[in-house]
Parts: C-alpha cells; structure tokens; sequence
C-alpha cells in the first residue's frame, strides 16, 4: 500500500471467508473490552458482520465469544482479530460441526428452547417470560436488552429453519400434543402470569385461569395438534365420550381407567355374601372437564377417588335393606335404585353418569343349589299342570269330537226327515195334480164326445130329413165301404164245375194274376207228399198255402 513504510508495516494476504448455505459461522474477538461477569457472550457491536475491524474496537466491542455470527455470504474479516469458526474447522475447536447448520424444525414437532445466556431467573420460576422482538432468538442482542432470562423458555420454534447461534441457545425438538377424537386436552400451566381466578363464586374446589396465566385453563384444548412447551405445562385428556367403568376383573375397558376396579363384595340382610359386578356409564362435558381437573387433578383420580367410593359405598348400604334374593329376583328394581343414587351424587363433581348397570351376581354355592333344587321342583309342578291341563283337553277335545259326530248325524237324520217329508208333500201335490188333471181331461174328453154326437145327430137329422130314413142309411154305408176299401167284387173268382180240375184252374188264374200284379211270373216247383187215401200226390206252396195236387191219371 503507497503512504506506509515498508519497515514500519507488514502486510499478509489471507483468503476472504466464505459461509455455503445452510450454515452459520461463529466469531470469537481476539481484542476490546471485558465481557461484564453477568454475561457470557460479547455484545452485538454495529461493524459491518465484523469486516470493519477498527470499528468493533472504536465502538466497544468486547473480547471472547462473541453473541453475533455470520449468516451465508462472503465476508473480508480480520483474521488477525477474529477468529472465525465453521463447519469446515468446528472439530479443530471443540465444536461440534452439525451445530454450525442452520437449525431445522420438523413439521410434527416444536422446538423447547434453552438459552445459556441473560439475567438470572427469579425464584419460583421455572422458565424465562416471552420476550418480544428478537425474531424467535435469531437476533439473541434484543433478547438480551429485552431482559432474557438464563434458561428454559416459555416460548416454543415451531417448524421452520432458523439461524441460531449455539453459544446462545440450545433446542430440543419434541411432538406436538395431540388431541384425539373424543377428547380434550386441560392445560395445567407452571408459567405464565399470575392468577386471575374466572370460575365464579359458585366454583369453590380450585381456579381456572384464561390461557396464559399459571394455573388450570378454563379454555380446553379441541381435538387437533397443539405447539405446546410440555417442559413448563401439562396436558390431561379428558374423554368426552361415554365410558363404561367395569367393576370386574372380568373385563377392562381400553382407556384404562378401571383397571384397579374389580366385583363388589357385599353382604345381604339375610347375612350371605355375595360378589356383584357393576358396570358404571358416565360423561364429560368439554366445557366441565377443566372444573374436573382442578377439583380432582386427573380423570384416574376421578375414577379412584370418586366413582368407586360412591358406587361401593351405595350397594353395600343397599344390600344390607334386602336379600340376597332380592337382588337376583328383582335386580331391575335395584338397578333403577342405583342409577338414580349415582346421578345425584355425582353431579357435585360435574361429571354425568348416564346409567349403572348391575352384572354377575355369584351367590354361595350352597344357597345356589337350594335355588337350583327349589326351581327344579316348581319347573315340574309347571310341567305336571301342563301335562294335567293337556289331557283335560284331550278330553274335551274327544268330547268335542264325539258330539260334532252325533250332530252330524242329528242334521242328516233332521235333514232326512224334512226330505222325506217334502218328497211326500210333492208326491201328494203330484197324485192331486194328475187327478185334477184326469179329471179336466175326463171332461174335456167327455165334453168332446158330447159335442162330437151332438153334431153327428144334427147331421144325421138334417141327412134324413133330406134323403129320407133308407135313402140316407144306403149312402152312409157307401161311404163307410169306401172310406175302408172294402172290396164287394173278388180279383179272380173261381167257380167249380163239379170237376177236380176246379181247383187247379183256380190256382192257375191267382198265378196268372199275381205275375200281371208283379211283372214277372214265379211259379213254385211242386213236392212229393202223401195224399189222404194214402197214394203218392204232388202240392205246391201259394202265397204260404200248401195246395195238394190230383194224381196225374185222373180226370
């Protein structure tokens, strides 16, 4: 450099510093004032990212560690007043090299932040306030003139990526609470501002805080993921769903909450003891869960220290009034009884109890078989009865069978009767009917001949008087043969002259006669037979007559 003597200055070249990405670097100062002993870290000096050295000096910056660092960049820093520490030479001075990266929260967890530098913190607090302004500790000066407190913070990094110097913080990833489905989460807060009680005059079992303050908040955290700091709060899940309590070592339900519950043991009036098995329903409100937690602290407590007194307590008062009996015969009745109790009492720690249910009632063995021996003996009374009540309708049964005979019988014979009786009333009507019908036919009949001989005795009265007596007698017996056909003349008419020939003329001329009536001439052939003196004669057969014939040798 021109204006400096050689032989007063000496000049030594050193490469510029150069920050990749995703890394930080951290500066520790050769020179300048004391660190006071309430700090541990150098002040933030404004110096151009430590490049302008006689600046730092000029401005009271302080020797040592220093709380500003380098970001990603290229930077011509002193070397010969700071040092500089990187990824690349972190192990070279005790420094661990992933501490030199940019600091990255996953997107499930928050970041629980430590810092080693600030005031100290009061007593009685476990965890510095949030303090505003120093852009989530990456600008850890304003934490410091903020008034920072050494240690645990209130406040939590979420997911992201920060530059952080480690000379200043340390953090420690955690998951976020989760709220499942059916529940809400109750804050119990170690931190925050004082308390300021909001749960009324009538909430006399503890206070409920709004968020932010120490104490129970009266707001529940919904189902969802929550950025909460669990190093300085608590959070209780509070089931808002109905719940079954089983009072048995039968059965347990999957929350867990009654696993330390088993059967009642109990003693009845009549001094027997017997195991009962109960099974207690109850729900929470979202709005009445944080007044549970601060009366009781938790939802195991409100299982142990309230549910299994009040519900122990209730049946064996109750079953000192009865017997053993009358929990196994009428066990509907006390179960309504306990339900009603349950409720009432439990609605003084804000918690419903939807229904009590009672289970296995286990008596003593021997008083199970005199029961068994008593049901037994009043089954077979039953089935005698039945068996009684069965015959005596078979009874009636066949009874009722036998009659429905007889009155078949009854309505046939009666059915009968009226038959025969309309039979004889038809035949009755019919033989008058057909009397009166002769009768009228008689005389019509009668009436007709009458009528008929009246005009036959006119006619003939007016034919005699016209043709006279004979004259009319002759023509009415004209008309009567003619009306006949009675013939007066015959078709052949054989006379006999004394000779035997007679007849055979005669039977020729009825031959001829009957060929002329039928157009042909059939003549039978004659026969042999015996004549009635005893001599051989010949006959013929006429028209169904046998005719004997002369002999031959007579005239």
């Amino acid at each position: 450099h021109w204006g400096y003597w050689p032989w007063q200055y000496a000049v030594k070249k050193e490469s510029v510093t150069i920050v990749p990405q995703g890394e930080i670097a951290l500066i520790v100062a050769a020179d300048g004032g004391s660190i006071p002993p309430e700090r541990i870290l150098a002040k933030i000096i404004d110096c151009d990212n430590f490049q302008d050295a006689r600046k730092f000096l000029t401005n009271g910056g302080e020797k040592g560690r220093q709380l500003g660092f380098l970001t990603a960049g290229t930077y011509r820093i002193n070397t010969a007043l700071f040092k500089v520490i990187t990824v690349a030479n972190a192990a070279a001075n005790d420094m661990k090299p992933e501490s030199l990266y940019i600091h990255e929260i996953s997107p499930d967890k928050v970041g629980i932040v430590t810092t080693l530098d600030g005031t100290s913190m009061p007593a009685g607090e476990i965890a510095g306030p949030i303090i505003p302004g120093h852009d989530n500790f990456q600008n850890g000066q304003k934490f410091i003139d903020g008034g920072g407190q050494r240690g645990l913070q209130e406040q939590v990094l979420l997911s992201g990526s920060w530059n952080l110097n480690p000379w200043l913080v340390n953090i420690e990833q955690v998951k976020m609470t989760e709220i499942p489905i059916g529940y809400v989460g109750v804050v119990v807060s170690f931190v925050g501002k004082a308390q300021e009680d909001v749960s009324g005059a009538s909430f006399t079992h503890g206070n409920l805080v709004k968020p932010g303050h120490k104490g129970v908040w009266v707001d529940p955290l919904y189902p969802g993921k929550h950025p909460l700091n669990t190093r300085v709060m608590t959070v209780e899940l509070i089931p808002t769903t109905n719940i079954v309590l089983n009072f048995t070592t039968r059965i347990s339900g999957e929350h867990g909450y009654d696993s330390n519950l088993t059967a009642l043991k109990l003693l009845s009036f009549d001094g027997f003891t017997f195991d009962l098995e109960v099974f207690q329903i109850i729900h929470i409100a979202a709005m009445d869960a944080p007044k549970v937690i601060s009366r009781l602290g938790s939802m195991q407590n409100v299982v142990d220290q309230v549910l299994r007194p009040i519900i122990g307590n209730y049946f064996r008062n109750s079953a000192q009034e009865y017997t053993i009996l009358d929990f196994l015969t009428a066990r509907s009745e006390r179960q309504v009884e306990a339900t009603q109790y349950v409720k009432s009492a439990l609605q003084a720690y804000d918690v419903h109890a939807v229904d009590s249910l009672i289970g296995l009632i286990t008596p003593p063995p021997e008083l199970m078989q005199t029961l068994t021996d008593r049901k037994i003996a009043e089954e077979q009374k039953k089935t005698f009865e039945v068996q009684q009540m069965a015959q005596n309708q078979r009874q009636e049964l066949v009874r009722a069978t036998s009659m429905a005979d007889i009155q078949d019988r009854m309505v046939t014979s009666e059915q009968n009767v009226q038959i025969a009786e309309l039979n004889s009333q038809a035949e009755i009507k019919k033989a008058t009917g057909e009397a009166e019908s002769t009768k009228l036919k008689a005389l019509a009949e009668a009436e007709g001949i009458r009528a008929t001989g009246n005009a036959k005795a006119e006619t003939y009265r007016e034919g005699v008087e016209a043709l006279g007596e004979h004259g009319y007698t002759a023509m009415q017996l004209m008309q009567i043969i003619g009306d006949r056909n009675v013939r007066l003349i015959p078709d052949v008419l054989v006379n006999g002259s004394g000779g035997n020939n007679s007849l055979v003329d005669g039977l020729l001329t009825m031959l001829l006669w009957n060929q002329n009536q039928n157009g042909h001439l059939n003549l039978p052939s004659p026969t042999n037979s015996m004549g009635d003196n005893g001599e051989p004669a010949q006959s013929l057969q006429v028209d169904g007559h046998q005719v004997i014939l002369p002999p031959k040798n007579q005239n």
